[in-house]
């Protein structure tokens, strides 16, 4: 009997408990993420892994490049995008667990310079037809929806023709923000998530951009048929639900929608 016994012991010990709905040995919860969520996830995730225990890999870039790849069975568990159009477009045609999506946010962009810049962003979109400025940092639009919606504003605010020639494009609005950390350009147009970031807050200042100049940046996430771990990808979901999390990101300067 104490033989058998040592054998059951030892067999637990080696597969693990079984969590309903959970993989024995659950592979690590692969995130794809649109760049304006690379602080606030820098955050979010070591309190996930904490609470849950699970790991996670997260791969920040621009959501149409993600979209792709998606498309092309890149092997994530979870796409969040800063487009939510992206999201739909994955569900129509069958490349998404029913009933996973989730609007997590709204984002904002605004203007951003160095602290020694002399540049008055209190001028708002104007000011980018300053002689001084050389070079205005946005995202690419083809695959960035915050350097499509600097393009919407700019075009809206009818100062597109008169700055298009300066504009240099970030693959992302992360390498967008690169750009002016750098001095490759004399100010660029980020998600105001990136701004409120507390590297970018030493570093330099912003200025708002009136919402009523472009689209609303709605930003959706969704688990991917793909997944191997589609319990964890809805439990890390379910996490940014919780009242602590939702403050952090409007602390980024996320518009959390009510219906979320």
């Amino acid at each position: 009997m104490r033989r058998y016994a040592t054998g059951i012991l030892a067999l637990i010990l080696i597969v693990g408990w079984s969590v309903p709905g959970r993989a024995l040995a659950a592979d690590t919860l692969t995130i794809a993420a649109a760049a304006d969520l690379t602080f606030a996830f820098k955050e979010v995730v070591p309190e996930f892994e904490k609470e849950t225990g699970d790991t996670v890999k997260l791969s920040f870039g621009s959501s149409g490049n993600f979209y792709a790849q998606v498309q092309n069975g890149a092997p994530y568990d979870l796409f969040f995008s800063a487009d939510i159009g992206y999201p739909k477009k994955l569900e129509a045609a069958g490349l998404t667990e029913p009933g996973t999506m989730y609007e997590y946010a709204v984002g904002k962009i605004v203007l951003w310079v160095l602290n020694q810049s002399p540049l008055d962003l209190s001028k708002g979109l104007p000011i980018l037809t300053d002689s001084s400025v050389h070079k205005i940092a946005i995202a690419d639009p083809a695959h960035a929806p915050y350097g499509r919606a600097a393009v919407e504003a700019l075009k809206t605010d009818k100062l597109y023709d008169a700055v298009k020639s300066k504009l240099v494009q970030g693959e992302n609005i992360a390498q967008t923000a690169q750009f002016v950390q750098s001095g490759s350009a004399d100010i660029g147009i980020l998600a105001l998530s990136l701004a409120l970031a507390p590297k970018l807050q030493k570093e330099g200042r912003y200025g708002a951009i009136p919402d009523t100049l472009y689209p609303p940046i709605e930003q959706a996430a969704v688990v991917l048929k793909a997944s191997k771990d589609k319990a964890a990808a809805e439990a890390f979901i379910a996490f940014l639900k919780k009242p602590e999390t939702i403050a952090l990101m409007k602390r980024y300067g996320f518009v959390i929608p009510s219906k979320g």
